[in-house]
């Protein structure tokens, strides 16, 4: 829910639990709680097993119980892993998020997918355990960096492309990201967040529905983990943007969706956030990821959310290797 006191939004379930741990982003100032804390360095490098073990560390050295609640404070990357920490960690524990970043208020800290990255691959092991709240208090954000703000804007982007009607779209694109203000985007997080909460609450465990909060993900996640080879891992909203790109290029092709969404979000991506630092030898490396995604449901196939129009899409759109490799070399040529 969106708040603008944390403390007095939080005061309800405080008053319902005996023990409350919290787990917070180290870059952050949090309020001074009478509560044991662990500070953590938080990156996607870092979402991995050990993090979690470090975490369940924490958990056991201050005797969380089962009827304890646990607080996450931070962006995406943390509150995927308190969530897969407290889902696990003796067969479940409450918590609730506080996200602080824009990609963790629209996307990340609503839904309930938790998970770590192994092996280069991102998320791929998680599990479904939904927060008992999501606290969203938008003034986090005055103090969020422009590329994070772009990078959270990217998952709204989405929003605007699968959601009825072409209204959020068209509100997404009025926005100013040169001013980037907190007061004007506060009602579009909220469309964000309410449409995302029907979509889940109508399909918890992404047997179908949910799906269609997967478009621009296979080629997003497939770039995302490709850049973390490198020496800059590229930040998860940008990614979507180019994978939105990708497949709105086949939505495009295969499907016969207009080109105007298309050109819209081409031109907003140069002008905000680049052209991916990609080149067309990078292609078969993408292909390999795209085909261990986990939302393949056979193996070495490439599973696609792809859209006929604004507000209606298609979920598990196989694609060949053929169109893959068509849909990158149209945005490696941007």
């Amino acid at each position: 829910m969106l708040c603008d006191n944390i403390h007095s939004a939080l005061a309800p379930f405080l008053a319902r639990y005996e023990q409350v741990c919290v787990v917070a982003d180290e870059v952050l100032t949090i309020p001074d709680w009478p509560f044991p804390t662990l500070r953590m360095r938080v990156s996607e490098e870092t979402k991995s097993i050990d993090s979690i073990e470090q975490i369940w560390d924490f958990f056991l050295s201050n005797g969380l119980t089962r009827k304890g609640l646990v607080i996450a404070i931070g962006g995406g990357v943390l509150t995927d892993m308190v969530g897969f920490a407290s889902a696990t960690y003796k067969r479940g524990v409450d918590y609730i998020n506080i996200p602080t970043s824009l990609l963790a208020m629209v996307d990340a800290s609503t839904g309930g997918k938790t998970g770590i990255n192994h092996r280069g691959i991102k998320n791929s092991i998680g599990a479904f355990h939904a927060p008992i709240e999501t606290l969203i208090c938008p003034q986090w954000l005055n103090t969020l960096p422009p590329q994070q703000f772009l990078s959270g804007f990217g998952e709204m982007l989405k929003m605007g492309l699968i959601v009825n009607g072409e209204k959020l779209w068209d509100a997404l694109l009025q926005y100013d990201l040169d001013r980037m203000d907190v007061k004007t985007l506060t009602p579009l997080i909220n469309s964000c967040v309410r449409a995302k909460e029907e979509i889940v609450a109508a399909d918890p465990h992404e047997e179908g529905l949910r799906k269609v909060l997967n478009f621009g993900h296979t080629f997003g996640h497939a770039l995302e983990e490709l850049s973390l080879t490198g020496k800059a891992g590229l930040l998860h909203g940008y990614a979507v943007v180019y994978g939105l790109i990708a497949e709105l290029y086949l939505s495009v092709t295969k499907l016969g969706c207009p080109r105007e969404p298309l050109q819209q979000l081409t031109q907003l991506m140069l002008h905000y956030y680049g052209k991916p630092q990609c080149k067309c030898t990078d292609r078969e490396r993408l292909i390999a990821l795209m085909q261990q995604d986990k939302k393949n449901e056979r193996a070495a196939e490439i599973n696609c959310t792809l859209i006929k129009n604004i507000g209606s899409p298609l979920i598990n759109q196989v694609i060949s290797t053929d169109e893959a490799n068509e849909s990158l070399d149209y945005l490696f040529s941007l």
